[in-house]
Parts: C-alpha cells; structure tokens; sequence
C-alpha cells in the first residue's frame, strides 16, 4: 500500500497492535486550544493530550526551541553532557526543593528511576531486608512491569505472570491502613498529590502529614508522582507546593514538555548518590531536543500570572459546569485542582462517564474520563476565556444528548 492522505482508522486495525481502541477521529493540525481532524473539522481541547499540552497546540515559544535546537544539535550518548540538559537541571534545582536531577524520556521511566532508587537506597543504607513499597488502591504510575505492579489498577498489572514483590496495597485517605501496613521493613511510600487515573481524588492534608511523619519514623522515603500533577496543573509549579510535606523524590513528565516526550525524577543530594555510575540510565534521556522545548515550557509556566491564571479558569470551568448540571442533574460533584478536573456522574449514570465523552466528541470537544464514573478535563493552562466558553457550550449539547437518551 503506498502511504497517501486516504490513510483513515481502518487503516490503525491493518498495523497497529491492538492495545488501544482510538476514536475515528483523525486530527491533522492544532493551534492553540484548538485541533482540526482529517475533514477540517474543528475542536476545542478540553484533554490536552492527557495533561500534556499545557500551552496548547504549537505555541510558538516551544515551536521556536524546537526549531533552534534542530538546526544545531539533535543527540549526544550519555558519555557528554548537554548545555539545554544542563539547563533544565538547573531551573528544576533552583526552583523546587530538589538538588539533583535524573533526565528520562516518560512518566513510567521516571517512576521506575524512583522505585529503583529507593529500593537501592535502603538496600545500601539499611539492608537488604528493607524493601517493602506502600502504594494505593486507584493508584497509577504507568506501565512498566515494575510502575504498572505498584499502581493499584489490577486491570493493567495482572496477566503477565509473577509480579515485582514486596509492594503492598492500601487504601487511599486511610491513615489507619498506614499505621497498620509500615514498618521498618517499609523503604518508601509512593503516591500521586492527587490520584489522576483513579478518579481525580485529592489527598487530605492530615493524611499526607502522618505518611510523612510515619516515613520519619519508619526511615522510609516519600515519593510523590507528579507526572499529571506537575508543571502548573494545579496552579502551583507542583502540586507538593500546596501540601502540608515536602517529599524525598518527585517525577515529572507530560506537560514537562509540553508535548515533546521528556521526564525527570528529583531528589536530594544524599539520596540521589545511592544511584552510582552504571546503576540506571537511559539512551535518550536529557536529549537536547527534548530539553530545548523542556526549558521553553517551564521559563512559559513558572510565571506568576501564568499560575494564578490556571485558578481563575479552573473557576469558570466549575462555574460552567455547574450551570450545566443544573439543567440536566447527571454529576454528583466537580472535584481536583487547578486545571485536572473530574465530574462524577451520578447514580442515574453509573458507569457511563465514556458516553459523554463520545457525544462531547460528537459536538467538537475533546475530553477525557478517569475510570468508569469520573468526566475528566485538563485542558492548556493558557486556554483563552472564550474558547473556554465555547467548549462549554458543546459539552452541554453533549450532556443534553446522553441525558436524554
């Protein structure tokens, strides 16, 4: 077959392996908030990529790094460094309450540096028998064996035969569950600010002070997964910035790059020299292409006004969505930060979030779901007012289509 402008959906089945089952809709270009398929219809993004496009579709402070940087130098091994790595290293460093940074090229590969560092770190520093990982029911930290086996989503973990060991499971919230599952035996706790996947479910501030008071005692390491979270979602740089702790390691990818792949894992200097020379590593991670459009993202996001104008749409996104409902009576509450918002449905449409989506897409809104129940929304950080309005109006005309269905 040659390789024309007639390639369609049909065309994923013939070549793709398939794991993902993607809508029909083709899209060709993007700018701003705004995406046009195959056939030049337009839409506004209220997904942005799964929190990823932070600043929208070709903005053009990312499309001008990108460029720069392609015309000068597109890879080195890790044998050299690289001046954007160097960078992004620093404003990372400079700006959160990390020393040291571990360049990868996905959330999954930032959370499975972490994982790997804490384990080595108690290995070293404690001994071999402190290995145990507390993690959460609903909880996701990506699809590596390893992430996919700590995130509390049997769905995605189970069939591949045996798991990574020693990671126990508790419920989210549940102070008491942690007091009775932590020991001395316990090498980090890892959990999400706010659980992403899981429903757009925020941590409560007395529970996140007794995992950290509970890490202390137990000499267990707090790891925060900030991949969704991070880069001004919430309307902090990251979200630990509004916690009542500050954790011993963070990730962060998705909207770290506005939609070229790059992740990072931060940490202290004393932990982050448990992982010596040779312990990890990545063939792209810290590319200078990667880290160009990385170091554009964040000097674009770490404004003030920036972040304080993520709370302001967050507002007439709730406003919106209020005024929605009180016509058609289908969610049960808005809840999350900043721009990660979830709208669960009601008891009159459990287990059907995916239809509004469907019909959102429909009517020329791109949407999400997190799980069966929850509407999910996460669009650019700098979405205009107006398109803000406007996608608003198409969601209605898709809740008015599924509600009286």
């Amino acid at each position: 077959m040659s390789i024309d402008n007639k390639l369609t959906r049909a065309q994923f089945d013939h070549v793709m392996v398939p794991n993902y089952a993607p809508s029909a809709v083709i899209p060709v270009r993007g700018e701003g908030s705004r995406v046009w398929d195959q056939s030049g219809k337009e839409y506004i993004d209220f997904a942005g990529g799964i929190a990823v496009s932070c600043l929208g579709h070709c903005h053009p402070a990312l499309v001008n790094a990108l460029t720069e940087q392609g015309n000068k130098l597109w890879h080195l091994s890790n044998v050299m460094t690289n001046e954007q790595a160097l960078g992004l290293a620093t404003r990372l460093v400079e700006h959160t309450f990390a020393d040291k940074v571990y360049f990868a090229n996905s959330g999954a590969e930032a959370n499975e540096a972490a994982l790997k560092l804490a384990r080595r770190y108690a290995r070293d520093k404690y001994g071999e028998q402190k290995d145990q990982i507390i993690a959460f029911d609903k909880a996701f930290h990506g699809r590596t064996f390893f992430t996919v086996s700590v995130g509390g989503q049997a769905a995605y973990s189970d069939g591949f035969g045996p798991k990574p060991q020693s990671i126990t499971h508790i419920p989210y919230n549940d102070i008491a569950a942690l007091e009775a599952t932590i020991s001395d035996k316990t090498c980090a706790i890892m959990l999400e600010p706010l659980q992403g996947e899981g429903g757009i479910i925020d941590a409560e501030p007395e529970f996140l002070k007794a995992v950290r008071a509970l890490a202390d005692k137990h000499n267990a390491l707090v790891v925060f997964d900030e991949v969704q979270t991070g880069m001004g979602r919430t309307g902090h740089l990251y979200a630990y910035m509004d916690c009542p702790i500050v954790p011993d390691i963070l990730t962060t990818a998705k909207a770290l790059g506005g939609g070229f792949p790059i992740a990072a894992m931060i940490t202290t200097t004393e932990i982050a020299s448990y992982l010596k020379i040779g312990t990890h590593g990545s063939t792209y991670g810290g590319n200078p292409l990667a880290c160009a459009v990385a170091n554009a993202v964040f000097d674009q996001v770490n404004q003030a006004e920036v972040l304080a104008g993520v709370k302001y749409r967050e507002q007439l996104l709730r406003d919106g969505l209020a005024k929605i409902n009180d016509k058609y009576h289908v969610f049960s509450e808005v809840r999350g930060k900043g721009l990660l918002i979830g709208a669960v449905v009601n008891e009159a449409y459990q287990g059907r979030a995916k239809e509004f989506l469907v019909a959102a897409t429909e009517f020329g809104l791109m949407s999400l779901v997190a799980g069966a129940n929850v509407v999910r929304f996460t669009p650019s950080l700098v979405i205009p007012e107006q398109d803000i309005i406007e996608g608003l109006a198409r969601f209605e005309q898709a809740v008015a289509k599924v509600a009286q269905a």
